[in-house]
């Protein structure tokens, strides 16, 4: 059995020769915002949600990215309101967001 139900990995990247990535979208601040939505949830911890940062996940022209284990969903995302879908329908009720699948 895993630690935590739900371990999600934003890519954070940010390439120094102007190519795409994912911080050039707001990852991180994306990022913390999911880390300080699932505490006020009350999800995080031992058999709950772990929201990481990642290195560079590789998929940065599909970007930003998020990976979500160990259901290994990729999710690509534009805002918060994005995040807070992920959130509500995948990490709280186990429901794949399908229109950001990717």
């Amino acid at each position: 059995m895993s630690y935590y139900r739900y371990h999600v990995f934003f890519c954070t990247n940010l390439r120094a020769d102007g190519s795409a990535c994912c911080q050039r979208f707001n990852a991180q601040a994306l990022r913390d915002h999911a880390k300080k939505r699932s505490k006020a949830l009350g999800i995080t911890g031992a058999g709950g949600v772990r929201i990481n940062t990642a290195g560079c996940l590789d998929r940065c022209a599909e970007g930003p990215v998020l990976v979500v284990y160990p259901d290994d969903v990729w999710y690509s995302y534009v805002d918060r309101e994005d995040i807070d879908e992920i959130i509500d329908e995948h990490l709280l009720n186990g429901r794949i967001v399908e229109r950001l699948v990717i």
